[in-house]
């Protein structure tokens, strides 16, 4: 058994996996307070091209293999879309996200 990550720690990049260990997508954003240390869940892009959510919910682990799910073949096509709305204004100092982008090379 591979070594469990914190959300924190999530590989960029890192593979996908539905409930039998397919990979289905890949992981191109946190969703997330850093400052609270809540993990929402992830953007996935899917194989198809699609970006949709991962809801935390369904994160069974995540390890520096990939992010392993408890979904199966038809849960994986009522994944929402991702949608950037968390945004908040903070005046003159421009907009501040919730959800930390990766930045490549980390």
């Amino acid at each position: 058994m591979e070594e469990q990550l914190g959300w924190r720690a999530t590989p960029y990049r890192a593979p996908v996996l539905d409930v039998e260990g397919r990979p289905f997508g890949v992981a191109e954003s946190l969703l997330g307070d850093d400052e609270e240390d809540i993990f929402h869940g992830l953007a996935v892009k899917t194989q198809d091209g699609r970006l949709v959510e991962l809801a935390a919910a369904h994160v069974t682990r995540i390890t520096r293999s990939g992010v392993h799910t408890d979904l199966a073949g038809a849960d994986l096509a009522t994944l929402p879309a991702y949608r950037e709305e968390r945004w908040y204004h903070l005046g003159w100092g421009g907009l501040f996200r919730k959800h930390p982008e990766w930045k490549p090379g980390e």
